[in-house]
């Protein structure tokens, strides 16, 4: 049995894999590979396109899902092991997970950090516990990282240049500006799946507070040599975007200031010029433009980049929806 929890449990050629069949699906989308079979998706946080690609992609394919959100629709669930359930949780994830195992064929979890202890959220402790005690396998809708935003943005990569191979490119990954500190999951995964395809990437960041936790930084190093590309973190705003062929936008909080973000505001608001406008974008290759969605206008980037012609957001955000599906499929072994 397989989880998806970190595209680095994956390897690449499998990863190409699921992209290709993504495609095929793209083109035709209504068929049976879920017949009969079903889904739990378990929402702790809110949800647009996870929640909508999903359900019409398990319904597409002819299965089922169930939507669950704890602490509202669902009991509020406890995770750690000897826990003794005296708060406001009424089930425990050992029973829930196996439950909706004996129901479902797959479980797909939605669960943000807390923001209060990295040294904790970095532990994925309520994904990881799904995926310890399921008997079928378990999806990462985002936690700490968005392994099914990474397929999403290489497919709508791929589409744009018109190849499978973007080794070479050069791909800047930018922080912007945002008035709270958010999850550092997209960046993660950003810099894992372009390192993974071999691309020449930069983590733009207003300095080295903003590096990504060391796990993800290492992984991304590591990425990059065995794929033959790199992988370096910049504060030089002009040479970062200069040439570059892709602009992938997300804002993210500074670790060394995690649970304590009112100290980190004043540098926040200090770099609201890291907002990717048409000055910045005019100096890369005719690069393109991406961001996961919400996006803030005029705050992350300006109309003129997100509407522009040069903008895969509509692109990126529907490829959700091919990419789940070939996912799914390949979970309970209907890969078409």
């Amino acid at each position: 049995m397989k989880h998806f929890i970190t595209t680095q449990d994956w390897s690449y050629d499998d990863l190409s894999a699921l992209l290709t069949h993504a495609s095929s699906l793209k083109r035709d989308p209504v068929q049976p590979l879920l017949k009969g079979k079903s889904v739990a998706l378990v929402f702790f946080n809110p949800s647009l396109r996870t929640r909508t690609s999903f359900e019409i992609g398990a319904w597409q394919m002819g299965g089922h899902a169930v939507v669950l959100e704890p602490g509202a629709g669902a009991w509020e669930m406890a995770f750690g092991p000897g826990e003794v359930m005296d708060g406001s949780a009424e089930e425990h994830v050992s029973e829930a997970a196996r439950v909706l195992s004996r129901y479902c064929d797959l479980i797909g979890v939605r669960c943000f950090p807390k923001f209060k202890d990295w040294s904790v959220d970095r532990e994925d402790r309520v994904i990881r516990a799904f995926a310890q005690h399921a008997t079928v396998p378990v999806i990462n809708m985002e936690t700490i990282t968005h392994p099914c935003q990474e397929l999403a943005h290489v497919l709508a990569l791929r589409e744009r240049f018109g190849t499978d191979d973007l080794r070479g490119k050069k791909y800047v990954l930018t922080w912007t500006y945002h008035p709270r500190p958010l999850n550092t999951a997209v960046a993660n995964s950003a810099a894992l799946i372009a390192t993974r395809a071999g691309m020449d990437v930069t983590l733009l960041c207003p300095d080295e507070r903003y590096a990504l936790d060391e796990r993800y930084m290492d992984h991304a190093a590591k990425n990059a040599e065995a794929a033959g590309g790199s992988f370096t973190m910049s504060h030089d705003i002009d040479a970062a975007y200069g040439g570059a062929d892709v602009v992938y936008a997300k804002s993210w909080g500074a670790l060394p200031f995690f649970g304590n973000w009112e100290e980190e505001k004043p540098i926040r608001d200090a770099n609201r010029h890291f907002i990717v406008d048409e000055r910045k974008m005019s100096m890369t290759n005719n690069g393109v433009f991406s961001h996961c969605l919400p996006a803030r206008r005029n705050i992350k980037a300006t109309d003129a980049v997100m509407d522009g012609p040069n903008s895969l957001i509509i692109e990126e955000a529907e490829n959700r929806l091919h990419v789940q599906k070939a996912l799914m499929a390949a979970l309970v072994g209907a890969n078409g």
